[in-house]
Parts: C-alpha cells; sequence; structure tokens
C-alpha cells in the first residue's frame, strides 16, 4: 500500500464521530486504506451475496454480530443498514467504531443526511493525486505516459497494461454500477453516451447538443450525466457568479477525474498517440483540474473549484477562492512558455476587484514544461509541482 494522504483526516474524524464514511470511485484505494487505518476492526464487504442478505434481511441481528464495530465495505449494497445504525451508535456513540466504504456518492450522501446526521463524518477519495503516485516504484517521468496511463492504483500496484486494465474497468462500470445507479435499459447507448462525454472533457456542458449526438431527449442526457457523477467518473466544475455587470457564461465544464478513462474512451491507443492528439489540451486541463480538485478532498476539504468565462473571450480555467485571496489558474499544455499564457490575468484581477473583491488576487499558469518560475506577478508552475497550488491555497487564512 502506498502512503494516502488522507489517512491522517480519516484518523481524525474517527475521534470525533462513531461512524465515518468514506466515498470514492471503485478502485481508487477505498478498502486498502480503511483496513490499513483500522486493522482491529473486522471487514466485511457488502459486495458478498451473503452478507448482503444477511444486512438486508436482518440488520439487527447483522449489527448484533459487530458490537464493538467494523469496516463495512459497499455499504450502498445495503442501504437500509445506515438506518439501523443510528439507533445503534446513539445507543453507544463510541468514536470510530463503524467505518463505511461506499462508491456511489449520491446514494450515500443522501442516506447518511437522513439516517445518520451529526452522527458520521465524510470523506471522499479519489485514485492517487500525482506526489501519492511517485510512491509506487514503476510510474512514468513522461508527462504523456502519464496522462495515457491515469492513475489508478492496481495499474502501477499490478503492474497490468493501462488499456488492458481500463477496457475492463469500462466494461465492469457498464454492465454493473450504471445498472445499479438507476436503470438504463441501453447499455449500448449510454456506452456511447460515456464517449460522447469523454470527447467533450474540458468542455462546457450542453445537455441538448449531447443528448441531440448520442439520441436521446435533454432530460436523459441529464439524468445520464448524473450517473457519472455519481459514480465518480466526472464531476462538474461551476461557473463563478461574481456581481460583474459584464456578460459573463454560467454553463459548468465537464471534466473526468482520471485522464487515462478519457484515453481509453477515446481509444488513444499509445501516449505517442495523445502527445499528437487533438484533443491533448483539454485532457492535460482535465488531469490539472483533477490534480487540484485530489488536492483539496485528500485534506478532507470542500473542493470549491470554479472557472470563468465572459462571452467576449476573457477566461480562466481555475478559480479557487480561500478566505482573502483569489487564486486564478490557466492551463496549456505546451511545454514551451509563450506570452500568450499570461494574457488576461490583470483583467480579470481588475474584474474582481470592481465586483467588490477586497482580497488579494495571485495568478498562475500550468504547463506541459519542466521549469517553474515567476513571471512578473503570475507564476509559471511546471505540471510535476501543480500540487503546490493547493498547498500555497490551503494556507491562505479562512475567511472569519
Amino acid at each position: 500500500m502506498i502512503p494516502r494522504k488522507l489517512a491522517e483526516k480519516l484518523l481524525q474524524l474517527a475521534r470525533y464521530y462513531p461512524v465515518v464514511a468514506v466515498c470514492g470511485p471503485r478502485q481508487a484505494g477505498k478498502t486498502t486504506l480503511c483496513r490499513a487505518t483500522f486493522p482491529d476492526l473486522p471487514y466485511v464487504s457488502l459486495e458478498s451475496l451473503d452478507m448482503r442478505e444477511f444486512a438486508t434481511q436482518d440488520p439487527r441481528g447483522f449489527l448484533a454480530e459487530y458490537q464493538q464495530g467494523a469496516i463495512f465495505d459497499e455499504v450502498q449494497q445495503a442501504p437500509g443498514l445506515v438506518s439501523y445504525l443510528q439507533g445503534e451508535v446513539d445507543e453507544r456513540p463510541q468514536s470510530g467504531r463503524f467505518i463505511l466504504t461506499g462508491s456511489q456518492h449520491f446514494a450515500i450522501s443522501q442516506t447518511i443526511s437522513q439516517s445518520l446526521a451529526g452522527r458520521c463524518g465524510l470523506l471522499t477519495l479519489l485514485p492517487p493525486d500525482l506526489e501519492e503516485l511517485r510512491a509506487f516504484p514503476e510510474v512514468s517521468d513522461d508527462l504523456f505516459t502519464l496522462l495515457w496511463q491515469g492513475s489508478y492504483p492496481r495499474i502501477y500496484d499490478r503492474r497490468i497494461p493501462a488499456d488492458q486494465w481500463l477496457g475492463d474497468y469500462i466494461a465492469t462500470y457498464v454492465q454493473r454500477d450504471v445498472r445499479q445507479v438507476v436503470n438504463v435499459g441501453d447499455l449500448l447507448g449510454f456506452t456511447n453516451f460515456l464517449k460522447l462525454c469523454a470527447g467533450r472533457t474540458g468542455q462546457e456542458i450542453n445537455l441538448s447538443t449531447l443528448g441531440g449526438d448520442a439520441g436521446v431527449s435533454h432530460n436523459t442526457a441529464k439524468s445520464w450525466l448524473s450517473v457519472l457523477e455519481a459514480s465518480y467518473i466526472i464531476h462538474r466544475l461551476p461557473a463563478w457568479h461574481a456581481n460583474i455587470r459584464k456578460q459573463v457564461v454560467k454553463a459548468a465544464k465537464l471534466h473526468f477525474f482520471d485522464s487515462g478513462l478519457v484515453c481509453a474512451l477515446l481509444q488513444i491507443r499509445e501516449p505517442a498517440q495523445l502527445k499528437l492528439h487533438p484533443l491533448r489540451g483539454a485532457i492535460f486541463e482535465s488531469w490539472v483540474v483533477a490534480e487540484l480538485y485530489k488536492g483539496f478532498a485528500h485534506r478532507g476539504e470542500q473542493p470549491l473549484l470554479h472557472h470563468y468565462r465572459e462571452s467576449r473571450g476573457l477566461e480562466m480555467d481555475v478559480v479557487m477562492r480561500r478566505g482573502e485571496t483569489m487564486q486564478a489558474v490557466e492551463i496549456k499544455s505546451g511545454a514551451t512558455a509563450s506570452s500568450d499564457f499570461f494574457k488576461g490575468f490583470g483583467t480579470f484581477g481588475e474584474r474582481m476587484h470592481a465586483a467588490g473583491f477586497d482580497g488579494r488576487v495571485e495568478s498562475a499558469v500550468v504547463y506541459g514544461g519542466e521549469a517553474s518560475q515567476r513571471r512578473s506577478a503570475v507564476r509559471l508552475v511546471s505540471w510535476r509541482e501543480v500540487g503546490g497550488i493547493v498547498a500555497d491555497t490551503v494556507q491562505a487564512p479562512d475567511p472569519a
């Protein structure tokens, strides 16, 4: 097992709450993390049909078997169990008694908010970020190989060829998880929809166009997009809303959490093909956004990331605010910095101050090159050091 940053926050919440839930996509490392962090707790997989039946049909009897606590893996398989946990932890509110994992965000969070409000800490574990990934002995030092392989730990731990593992992951996901989240009768149509989404990573979401290209209705496209979001395949980067008189675009951007999945869905068969692919920039952008997202989530914080675009051209790929500091980030896949990389930051700062933001606006460009440096008021950040942007941002004081 490689060290995971979330372990520290997981231990902390286990000192505060009787129940802690860790959500995230399948194969992100949730089970490994929880079992390593709490080695003395019994482990129960609710993927097993016999244990699932026991927990579903006799939840009180099931919980009686684990009076001292346990790790319940993939708890969405027995959603009714959480309601019975409420009475159990109210009767014996010992901290860190039960650890839950789940791979369906909406189902888990909704169930917890209804049954375990105030009794449960909720965390998100995604595939390793770049710093965590480097703990594996054979991680490529080449950017495009890294993007092509993605970040799922089993690829590195078991040394499975990335295209083989990702192809199997996609097939299993569509056949199993999609049917659990929502009743999708047309799995071939959903697979086509998933591939169309991969071709739109890093772009603003237009449900009508997406649905039209997939041959489904606007409402179906909306529902299927929610399925992808619920199972941590994609996330939506909302537009920054500020009191600005300019015409600001309010559509969210679609980003995949894993660049390797995008490459597999687009049938990019090797890193050299990605290097010349027309979606290279969009895939790199989604990778950087995912790294920033993980940087917050694996510290146990809510990733409050946005994008900003005006209809007349000014845009920022990522906007983050923490306390009195706002961070604007542009993302460029090119390895050679040019003056075009740094356009717009001054105007963006002026817009924010005109809208009433009195704090400091910092600027950074993450690019596909090797050297990090400061150019005037803008930091140029190598892809290798993208995690430093989050580290710098979390040091800013929280709002009072």
